[in-house]
């Protein structure tokens, strides 16, 4: 394609598609034939065909205001995302190094806290050789010293991970890691459904695009590799929602579909004798192998089993029994908050010996008082992010306060430092989406996810999030939206 991909369109100057010329790169000339097939005048009729696909098919994000759960539609935009073979390739690289990098601490930080009280080694190994402060690991407000025994031994504590990233001109840059409850997997399968359904998504050219739905069976043979080693084969997989009404509902129900296994809620589980689960399923009980959790840990003990007894109990018998596997195990906040984000470098390195081959965003935990005083005259220039477990609290950009807000914002910091961690702000790239009726620039992220067994593998289904209006990124449901991606084949 030698012609302007878009028309008019104002490419930023790290936009992923078009170049200042106005011509494709990236790989985006593949969208030419895509385009010519659909019609670029014909682009929001195409958006408003993907909302109402969307809306029959019942796709909702939700969000909480004011202890109330609020369901939102979710917008799709029509214009797709390409990713090269190239960039997958070091995506996938890069999510999968860290997956078995924070899998490995999971299985320390845990391993170290049964040993007996005696023991002169009960520090992690990372923490005995002084790459972890002894603080980062005891006293993490995500380290739960009863999740030590719900994992059989051996067991990835992290089946399956999420992980955030954006793109800049350097490159890519991670901006976070998912190992409790990743979620979105189900919104990147239906996306793709809803384009096709649509006719906006890749006809002739599909050849070249990877299929997201390749990654179901790679997704369940993670799963069945989360049952303990005396459960028959192949594993009886189910993933478990909490109550009808107290979720998002649709990504458990999009999971269970592809996935071919029951959604269950926790009314449906009762104990066996032999200590394992059975499973209510149209009204039958069947045995239950393997529980892909879609439920908080702390929700855990709030929901009872039919029997009376509180679920986290029941799941944890089940597990102590060597008759259930948890996917994923709880306690895993311990290796994905906003503070342990910063020593994951070092965790590749001390555990794996390989340097990393994603950067990570620079990062200050402000526990350290040595970390603090360095960011504590530069909070107008960075971002601070609340560490999981402290009570909550927004991420809030420094260049973007009044005076006012950084003076209350300094005084916040200064009265419990070890509650936030600072960065540098990350300008990501941009990409070609509808708004208003025209082709802009918009900034994107995107999340990819891996499973840790037979292998570790990233799953040809990232979810990409878009940010609708301009200057922003992706964030709040209100102002954000997803697009298709096409994985390029090699």
């Amino acid at each position: 394609m030698s012609g302007p991909l878009f028309p008019g369109y104002r490419p930023a100057d790290a936009d992923e598609a078009v170049g200042a010329d106005g011509r494709p790169r990236n790989g985006y000339a593949v969208l030419g034939a895509w385009l010519e097939r659909l019609g670029g005048d014909r682009l929001p009729a195409a958006a408003e065909a993907l909302a109402a696909a969307h809306r029959a098919r019942g796709v909702t994000v939700s969000t909480w205001t004011d202890g109330r759960r609020e369901a939102h539609p979710v917008h799709v935009d029509p214009v797709p995302r390409v990713v090269t073979a190239e960039a997958w390739a070091e995506l996938a690289a890069g999510v999968q190094q860290r997956h078995r990098a924070l899998n490995a601490f999971l299985a320390d930080a845990y391993r170290a806290a049964g040993r007996r009280r005696g023991d002169a080694d009960r520090h992690p190994e990372i923490v005995q050789a002084g790459v972890l402060p002894e603080w980062a690991v005891a006293h993490s407000p995500g380290r739960d010293p009863q999740a030590v025994g719900l994992a059989w031994p051996g067991q990835p504590r992290a089946a399956l991970a999420g992980v955030d990233l954006r793109r800049t001109r350097e490159g890519w840059v991670v901006l976070g890691d998912d190992l409790r409850l990743p979620a979105g997997l189900g919104h990147a399968l239906a996306v793709r459904d809803t384009v096709l359904a649509a006719g906006s998504g890749p006809g002739p050219e599909a050849g070249a695009v990877l299929d997201p739905w390749d990654a179901v069976p790679m997704l369940l043979a993670g799963l069945q590799a989360a049952a303990p080693p005396a459960c028959e084969q192949p594993a009886r997989v189910a993933v478990l929602a909490a109550p009808d009404g107290e979720d998002d509902g649709f990504e458990q129900r999009m999971l269970a579909d592809a996935l071919q296994v029951p959604l269950l809620r926790p009314s449906d589980l009762w104990p066996r004798l032999d200590g394992g689960i059975d499973a209510t399923v149209d009204g039958v009980r069947q045995p239950v192998d393997v529980l892909y959790r879609h439920v908080d840990d702390a929700a855990l003990g709030v929901y009872p089993a039919p029997v009376g007894q509180p679920l986290d109990l029941l799941l944890a018998e089940a597990v102590r029994a060597g008759r259930l596997g948890l996917a994923n195990v709880t306690g895993n906040g311990v290796a994905d908050d906003a503070a342990t984000y910063a020593w994951v470098p070092a965790m590749i390195r001390f555990y794996l010996a390989e340097e990393p081959l994603l950067p990570s965003v620079h990062t200050w935990v402000l526990a350290d008082p040595a970390q603090w005083a360095a960011v504590r005259e530069r909070l107008h220039e960075l971002v601070l992010t609340p560490v999981a477990g402290y009570g909550g609290g927004r991420v809030v950009s420094g260049p973007s306060c009044t005076g006012a807000e950084l003076a209350e914002l300094q005084a916040e910091v200064a009265a419990a430092p070890h509650r936030f961690v600072a960065q540098e702000p990350v300008q990501g790239s941009t990409a070609p989406t509808l708004a208003d009726g025209r082709v802009r620039p918009r900034h994107v992220d995107l999340r990819v996810f891996s499973v840790a067994a037979p292998t570790y593998r990233a799953l040809p289904a990232p979810l990409t999030r878009v940010a609708l209006s301009e200057g922003s990124t992706p964030g709040s449901a209100a102002d954000s939206g997803v697009k298709d991606t096409w994985l390029l084949r090699a």
